[in-house]
């Protein structure tokens, strides 16, 4: 038997929930049916008002907290977040995380079976938004009883989820956390997200993006695609501190094969994300990403946009995130400070990029904790049982802290 570390909600196992009910997505198509793949931990109280749903980035997954059976030392990527003890208590809060549509993780995806053929979907799966996901999230927490969320919350993609949420169902979220996220992807973001998707769609492996049935997988095309992705994640500062111009060889080799640390990593990571990642997947996420920009029916007009926001927020940014850099959470607040919206803002001094929000950070990890203490006091979830967990150490909770909104 596994010991459970302190703080860890310990071994879990993902859950299926099948939907019969066609979902009309944002580019016209229906999904005739489709599963969702999701995994819940803590408890859902009586009055049903302690649920936080965790939405996931571009290459994550249902698989928040603690571990698999089939695999216990590999814990969910927001562990560090999410338990009993942590910023998201799961001695007071029901947790749920889900793996969106279109993903490689279970739910309906590129390489699910298409009930009407027989075959993968392969390219004929819909591209999905932003807003297709939060739709199909709120099928499912029809489906487990939850009629208003205590919290919606994420990093990056996650954060715009959440944020879809307090637009699209303003009834049915109390909170959203909206973390190293931005109001729409600038057009920088757009030419690394094209960059990567060409990486894919050139591989002589993709076949048009119906390479299941060939028996074929376009390695080599993902494989780039994580390696750009990856140096956009990361901030140039950490990236000197780790690999600095270091030869592997300590010697120039004069040649074009792996030299220095970073090549090596990198190629590490790429070929690491190659194997467990779908390619067609990986079109789908960063098109989503692409296409989230909820002013653009009212004209540019963030403020107007989120006018049906009845939500509180949390807005965090990071310091050295330059993908999402902190201005861009700051054009978040101020949107809501001029809408008239209750929102907490928090720029995190980290050194780690954009990464930054998955990583243990005391500070931040703090932030979000006082945050979700006063959301148990509103929503009745109960205090906070033991002292605060990060990263595996307890610390002292912030008290009193309610933060400041930026203008």
């Amino acid at each position: 038997m596994t010991e459970i570390p302190v703080g860890s909600v310990g071994e879990v196992a993902p859950q299926r929930a099948g939907f019969l009910e066609p979902l009309i997505l944002k580019a016209g198509r229906t999904l005739a049916s489709y599963e969702l793949v999701y995994e819940t931990y803590g408890t859902l109280n009586a009055a049903r008002s302690n649920a936080v749903l965790v939405c996931h980035a571009l290459s994550g997954h249902h698989h928040v907290a603690g571990w698999h059976a089939d695999s216990p030392k590999k814990t969910g990527w927001w562990d560090n977040m999410v338990g009993p003890g942590k910023a998201i208590d799961t001695d007071r809060f029901f947790v749920i995380g889900v793996n969106n549509l279109g993903g490689c993780h279970g739910s309906t995806g590129p390489a699910s079976i298409d009930r009407a053929t027989g075959q993968p979907y392969g390219a004929a799966f819909p591209v999905v938004t932003v807003e297709d996901w939060v739709a199909s999230q709120a099928r499912l927490m029809d489906r487990l009883g939850i009629e208003r969320l205590a919290v919606a919350m994420g990093g990056s993609l996650g954060g715009m989820q959440a944020l879809q949420w307090t637009l699209d169902y303003p009834d049915r979220i109390a909170h959203a956390i909206v973390i190293a996220a931005a109001p729409k992807l600038s057009t920088q973001n757009i030419a690394f997200n094209d960059v990567a998707r060409q990486a894919i769609v050139s591989d002589p492996d993709f076949h048009g993006g119906n390479f299941y049935a060939l028996k074929t997988f376009p390695a080599r095309g993902l494989k780039l695609a994580r390696m750009l992705g990856h140096i956009t994640y990361l901030s140039e500062d950490l990236l000197g501190e780790k690999f600095g111009r270091d030869v592997k060889g300590g010697e120039y080799g004069f040649n074009y094969e792996v030299e220095f640390e970073i090549e090596s990593y990198l190629r590490y990571q790429g070929d690491k994300f190659a194997q467990v990642f779908d390619a067609n997947t990986y079109l789908i996420m960063t098109k989503a990403l692409d296409y989230f920009d909820p002013a653009r029916e009212t004209g540019g007009d963030f403020a107007r946009a989120l006018a049906p926001a009845k939500a509180g927020f949390l807005v965090t940014s990071f310091s050295s995130d330059w993908r999402f850099p902190p201005e861009r959470s700051r054009e978040i607040v101020q949107a809501l400070v001029k809408g008239g919206k209750r929102v907490t803002y928090a720029e995190i001094e980290a050194p780690h990029g954009h990464d930054a929000f998955l990583l243990d950070d005391a500070h931040y990890h703090r932030v979000v904790a006082a945050y979700m203490d006063n959301v148990a006091a509103e929503v009745g979830a109960g205090g906070r049982t033991r002292p605060l967990v990060v990263g595996g150490a307890e610390l002292e909770e912030m008290k009193g802290y309610t933060g400041r909104a930026k203008a």
